[in-house]
């Protein structure tokens, strides 16, 4: 409208009185791990003295890339072992859209352990008390008796695994996007590449799980510059 006026298009400015009126949407950053966190980290989640649990809860939250209230309430029923899949329904998504999580080998592996633990239960990580499955505190208050208070929430392992992924430049960024379940906003473009990445979803998972291997075996990533 500035514009408009400076031109001589318009002589007023409709749109001043909505100046202030609406909020400006700022990111969310949440503590998380860089690279050279990830090998003490996961060395010292694979010492975790507390429940088996909470272990495996922190440990599929880092191959996964979910948000942490997905995880909490997931369902056996949404496990698909044969298909190494787990699929979210759109009513436990944020943004209401289901959302199909590619397994690794090793989050297989890990949901396998956890069976024999739950698996009488209809969630995953049941809860005993007045909630029906882990509370929202479990995975924090493990990450702060690990002595990342401050340092590191169940959130951020999302950021984390952004970062590594597109520093790679394996990856489309738009997998690495659907992997978050970051929604396009065109509702036709996005039932289209929900099914478009998920072949190459599949191979970055894979990947990711075993960088994570990788780094708990103290394995150091040696970044190659490419040479036409």
């Amino acid at each position: 409208m500035r514009y408009a006026i400076a031109t001589g298009r318009r002589k007023d400015d409709p749109a001043a009185a909505l100046k202030g009126a609406f909020k400006t949407r700022t990111a969310e950053n949440h503590p998380h791990l860089e690279r050279a966190d990830l090998g003490p980290f996961l060395r010292k989640l694979h010492d975790y003295a507390g429940r088996h649990e909470t272990r495996i809860a922190v440990q599929l939250l880092m191959l996964t890339a979910v948000r942490t209230g997905e995880l909490r309430a997931a369902k056996w029923t949404e496990i698909d072992f044969s298909a190494k899949e787990w699929s979210i329904p759109a009513d436990r998504m944020k943004m209401r859209s289901p959302h199909v999580v590619p397994l690794s080998r090793q989050a297989i592996r890990l949901l396998e352990e956890l069976k024999t633990y739950t698996g009488y239960s209809e969630y995953l990580f049941p809860n005993h008390g007045k909630h029906p499955h882990m509370s929202e505190n479990t995975v924090n208050k493990a990450l702060h008796g690990l002595g990342y208070k401050g340092e590191l929430v169940g959130h951020g392992f999302r950021a984390t695994f952004s970062t590594i992924a597109n520093e790679s430049g394996k990856f489309n960024p738009d997998a690495i996007e659907r992997s978050l379940a970051h929604k396009d906003k065109n509702p036709v473009r996005d039932i289209y590449n929900r099914a478009k990445y998920l072949p190459e979803r599949r191979k970055l998972m894979q990947w990711w799980a075993d960088d994570l291997d990788a780094a708990q075996n103290g394995a150091k990533i040696v970044r190659l510059t490419r040479r036409d």
